[in-house]
């Protein structure tokens, strides 16, 4: 696509401070730099880009002083020092679970559970439409859009509706029937389209390159969007009392919340915030999708894509852009990339559940059951301080569990009826 091609979504300037302590875009492929803007692939190699910045000083108080959503980071993110000033969902700060009793069953010392259901769409798609949502009104852009497998169908919708623009949103048809009511609900156009998320994907492109004024989250403005998962990074660090865990799980899907949260961490480091101490990160994908997984195992840079069949829909991403990446970050730190069966997947949910009352999505199944299998083929030390990432809710994957749990026994209304079933 051509730099003209790609102007032409938007305005080519934005005013002063729009963009916060971010002075340009690099390509991660080349290092050629490239000014601020509606821009997403290299002017010369057309690899990804991402935002640089020059940061300053900041302190821990004045972030502290902040308000208790991802804008007590505004002078580490692509936005500008008024942004809790418009109407958005405020995402962020969600709950950091010490997970004892999880860490008993699995034999580790300290866990715990970053649990971004809490998000206002429940998952953590709504930090990074956040940031997306700035630079595009910051560009002049009318319409919020992205191809989804999910949770950012509802998180896109959802910012849109509250700061009155349109929305437009693409799925594959056979996304699960939770995430496309809980994104219809909003009021902006929803498509179904016939094909997986890669096919998807595709389109999407097509019309970011063809309709002006449009904001495709995870394509034309995915520089900004992108950066809205370090603050994942930042809240961890935080919430531990300013220190990095020494690993931490995440899922996989695209791969970008991954290498943001590496991202995240090292800024954290550079920036005396914390001590910049090791630390090492893990990959957990379902088998059936898991073209990273098979590629970290085989010692290749390269991935190859595959046709997603699991459960995992949120992850289901064939031909992830930042696959590797992913590779590149999860061996730089020691860490690995892992897949786990749908079984295990539904294992995983019922284990979270069970032990520390909080239900994941199939997303959160394929991280436990990851953790778990990192623990048992002793990939990951049981002694080393862990966080692992539950993205999303339960509530918006049912069909994985539903014939695995239920009633107990259906009684009649007398207690001789409920002893007589011997329940406890």
């Amino acid at each position: 696509m051509s730099a003209s091609t790609l102007e032409s979504t938007g305005r080519t300037t934005a005013r002063p401070g729009a963009f916060g302590n971010a002075t340009g875009l690099v390509c991660r492929a080349c290092g050629t730099a490239q000014e601020l803007g509606p821009h997403y692939a290299c002017i010369e190699c057309f690899g990804p880009l991402e935002v640089s910045y020059d940061f300053g000083t900041l302190t821990r108080e004045q972030i502290e002083a902040g308000p208790k959503s991802i804008w007590r980071y505004q002078p580490l993110l692509p936005v500008p020092a008024d942004i809790a000033s418009f109407p958005n969902t405020d995402p962020g700060f969600t709950r950091l679970v010490k997970a004892d009793n999880l860490a008993r069953e699995l034999g580790i010392k300290s866990l715990w559970i970053k649990d971004d259901s809490g998000n206002p769409t429940h998952s953590f798609k709504d930090r990074v439409v956040a940031v997306a949502l700035s630079a595009a009104r910051e560009l002049g852009m009318k319409v919020l859009a992205c191809p989804s497998t999910g949770n950012l169908a509802n998180a896109v919708a959802a910012a849109a509706a509250r700061a009155g623009i349109k929305s437009v949103v693409f799925i594959p048809e056979n996304l699960e029937r939770p995430k496309i009511l809980t994104t219809a609900v909003y009021g902006g156009t929803l498509v179904a389209v016939r094909g997986n998320y890669d096919d998807v994907n595709k389109l999407a492109s097509e019309i970011a390159g063809e309709e002006e004024g449009w904001a495709f989250v995870n394509v034309n403005v995915r520089p900004y969007y992108a950066e809205g998962s370090k603050t994942l990074a930042y809240e961890t660090a935080e919430q531990l009392g300013w220190r990095i865990p020494q690993q931490i799980v995440i899922p996989v899907a695209s791969g970008s919340q991954l290498t943001k949260v590496d991202k995240g961490l090292t800024e954290l480091g550079k920036l005396g915030l914390v001590d910049a101490t090791p630390y090492k990160i893990f990959g957990a994908q379902a088998t059936g999708c898991s073209p990273v997984a098979q590629a970290f195992r085989d010692g290749h840079d390269v991935v190859r894509p595959v046709k997603p069949d699991t459960i995992a829909k949120s992850l289901a991403i064939g031909n992830p852009a930042d696959g590797p990446y992913v590779l590149d970050t999860c061996r730089r730190t020691g860490g690995a990339v892992e897949d786990v069966s749908d079984d295990e997947v539904r294992d995983g949910i019922q284990l979270l559940a069970r032990t520390e009352g909080i239900f994941a999505e199939t997303a959160g199944g394929v991280t436990i059951a990851t953790l778990k299998k990192l623990i048992a083929t002793g990939q990951l030390d049981p002694d080393a301080e862990t966080v692992v990432f539950n993205t999303g809710d339960g509530l918006k994957t049912l069909d994985a569990i539903a014939d695995r749990v239920g009633p107990a026994a259906t009684i009649d209304p007398t207690y001789s009826a409920f002893t007589a079933a011997n329940l406890v």
